[in-house]
C-alpha cells in the first residue's frame, strides 16, 4: 500500500492516511504482526522515522501531519492547543442534516470515565433522496456535510453526528447498521464516510500560510458521481 504524500519540508511531512489504517500500534498490541501501521508503511516507503503531531481514528481517512524530528513536534502541537489550525472534515450522514449547526456537547475522554467539553461546527453541503427502502422507510435520505471541530476529543465527530441523529455512514460503533448495509449491498462501499480533507495553518518555522488538502478515496469519488454531488475539495 503506497501512502500519498501531500507536502513535506525539512520539519514535517503531510500524508493522506487510508481508511482502516492505524497511525501507530499501541504498546503490547496483539495485531502488530497482522497489519502495518501508517508509521511502518512510511518507514518502508521512505526509509525513516516520523512522529505524529495529532491523531486520526483507524477508520477515518485523510490528512495527517508528522514531524521529521521529535524536537519539532511540540511547536506544531501548540497550533492545535491554541486553536491556530483549521481542520476541515467531510462526512456522509443519514437523513437531512440542518443547514448549519453548532454541536456543543461533551465527549468522553480517552480514559472513558470523564466527559470533556467538545465543540463542532457542521454545515450541510448537499442532500439526496434515494428510492431505496431502508427500514422502516420506503426511501432513504443522506447529506454531505463539512465539519470544523474546535476541540480534538476522541471520536468527537462520530459522537456529535450521532448526537444530532445524523450518524455517519459506515460508522459501526455510533452509526446505523441498516443504512451501512444498504450502502454496502447497493454500491459496494464499506468504509466509514469521514474524511479529514483540509488543514490550514501558519507554519511555525517557515512563517508561511499553508492550506493542505487530502484527495478523497475511490468510495467518495464514486459517491460524488452517483449522487451528483460536487467534490468540495475541487
Amino acid at each position: 500500500m503506497e501512502i500519498s504524500i501531500i507536502y513535506q519540508d525539512e520539519y514535517i511531512i503531510c500524508v493522506s492516511k487510508p481508511n482502516n489504517v492505524l497511525v501507530h500500534h499501541a504498546h503490547h498490541s496483539r495485531n502488530v504482526a497482522d497489519e502495518k501501521s501508517l508509521l511502518q508503511l512510511l518507514d518502508e516507503q521512505l526509509g525513516g522515522k516520523f512522529y505524529p503531531i495529532h491523531r486520526l481514528d483507524r477508520k477515518t481517512s485523510g490528512i495527517i501531519l508528522l514531524a521529521k524530528e521529535t524536537q519539532f513536534v511540540s511547536k506544531f502541537q501548540e497550533l492545535f492547543t491554541n486553536k491556530e489550525i483549521e481542520k476541515t472534515y467531510f462526512g456522509v450522514v443519514r437523513g437531512f442534516s440542518p443547514d448549519t449547526k453548532i454541536i456543543d456537547s461533551p465527549v468522553k475522554g480517552r480514559d472513558a470515565t470523564t466527559h470533556k467539553e467538545a465543540l463542532t461546527h457542521l454545515k450541510t453541503l448537499a442532500q439526496i433522496v434515494l428510492d431505496i427502502p431502508v427500514k422502516p422507510y420506503d426511501s432513504s435520505r443522506y447529506s454531505l456535510v463539512s465539519m470544523l471541530p474546535e476541540t480534538g476529543r476522541m471520536h468527537q465527530l462520530r459522537v456529535h453526528c450521532n448526537k444530532i441523529s445524523h450518524p455517519l455512514i459506515g460508522d459501526t460503533k455510533y452509526g446505523d447498521k441498516n443504512h451501512d448495509l444498504m450502502f454496502e449491498e447497493n454500491f459496494g462501499w464499506k468504509n466509514m464516510f469521514l474524511h479529514a480533507g483540509k488543514l490550514a495553518f501558519k507554519h511555525p518555522f517557515l512563517n508561511e500560510n499553508l492550506t493542505l488538502k487530502a484527495p478523497f478515496s475511490n468510495d467518495w469519488i464514486a459517491a460524488f458521481e452517483k449522487f451528483k454531488w460536487t467534490n468540495p475539495l475541487d
